[in-house]
């Protein structure tokens, strides 16, 4: 069928707006009419050539939600007509898929970004040339995408589908790694180190478990009135605070007992670790290129403090993210406040606002 997507010619090229043939579904694959996208740094980082076996022409987008308009022979999950979130993908006969830690899917990476279905074939084309799509088995900046029915996760109808992408990869990720990671107790201390989307995330659902005191650390005096506004006790401008490390322990008196860091620099993610207390946890969700080195003090991390990586919030999609939807729609993660929307024609201007931290969240709405 013939779709409109936005595609990328060439390494750090614009998006443009163009038509392009989709293959038909599989027998478990599902055709989804996408509704709205959100947008992350992953899909800049893919635009700017950071994947490198993710060739160009290529279709982004990883935060797909809409409608289905068709299954194949073999789905059970979904019908047409249902709402779905399309999440992130995952083998399924791999050690760590068979103990149900989807997240960590050693075959991740081959599937999030090697342009091509599991088995090498293509998605999409023009004329006879391939546009390499499957982006994360979705590529959703298109007004329709086709995932495995494993990918696909069944939303509540009266859930303002327009708001669900977002939650298919940085709100899972973020409020994942309060929830699912750290699992704080009410009045356990939690620093949050870039409230950018992801940590925005993390923030609310530490409010969500009661974490105080709750501190927020950014650069940007936006993001932190709005941290302020969505539960945050304290906030820190990195860029005005010379020790930000000593103004925490001010706050805590020993120490964090949780920090998650978002920014994946180095220089931060030393100070989320210093910041704990004996025996605290620091979470790392931030992306960093191959070759990314921290340096750390050995004492501080013999005094029982953990720093672990998380990937997308260690979450299994089909029962948390309908979780996370209906504290939504009870007002207890209020994600929309972070969310600006854009039309797919304009979605250079959405990466624009978002890389120089206009925007936080990025929500592309298809046209009809």
């Amino acid at each position: 069928m013939q779709i409109t997507a936005a595609v990328v010619r060439a390494k750090s090229s614009p998006f443009e707006i163009d038509r392009i043939e989709l293959t038909d579904p599989r027998p478990d694959e599902v055709l989804v009419r996408i509704v709205a996208s959100g947008m992350c740094a992953t899909d800049m980082h893919a635009r700017d050539g950071y994947y490198p076996t993710l060739p160009y022409p290529a279709v982004y987008g990883h935060e797909g939600a809409g409608e289905v308009l068709a299954v194949g022979t073999a789905v059970r999950k979904v019908a047409p007509g249902d709402h779905v979130v399309i999440s992130f993908p995952w083998c399924g006969t791999c050690p760590n898929c068979r103990q149900n830690q989807l997240a960590y899917c050693l075959d991740s990476r081959k599937l999030k970004s090697s342009g091509r279905r599991a088995d090498g074939s293509t998605l999409m084309c023009q004329g006879d040339d391939p546009v390499y799509s499957a982006f994360f088995q979705q590529s959703s900046f298109a007004t329709h995408a086709i995932a495995n029915e494993r990918f696909v996760v069944k939303v509540r109808r009266d859930a303002p589908i327009e708001r669900l992408g977002p939650f298919a990869c940085s709100i899972q990720t973020g409020a994942g790694a309060v929830l699912n990671a750290m699992q704080p107790k009410p009045g356990d201390s939690c620093v949050v180190f870039g409230v950018g989307a992801v940590g925005l995330a993390g923030l609310m659902a530490a409010k969500h478990a009661g974490c105080d005191p709750l501190i927020a650390v950014d650069v940007h005096e936006h993001r932190l009135a709005l941290a302020r506004e969505l539960g945050a006790t304290h906030m820190i401008n990195h860029t005005n605070r010379t020790d930000v490390v000593a103004e925490i322990r001010r706050i805590t008196g020993n120490g964090a007992r949780f920090c998650l860091e978002t920014s994946a620099l180095p220089a931060v993610l030393r100070e989320a670790v210093e910041a704990l207390t004996p025996v605290g946890t620091c979470v790392m969700v931030g992306t960093a290129r191959a070759g990314t080195e921290v340096a750390l003090e050995m004492p501080v991390v013999q005094q029982g403090r953990t720093l672990r990586g998380v990937v997308q919030g260690d979450s299994r999609p089909d029962e948390f993210i309908p979780l996370l939807i209906d504290l939504m729609m009870d007002g207890k993660l209020p994600a929309e406040r972070m969310m600006t929307f854009y039309e797919l024609a304009d979605i250079n201007r959405a990466a624009e606002d978002s890389s120089k931290g206009r925007t936080i969240k990025p929500v592309l709405r298809m046209p009809g």
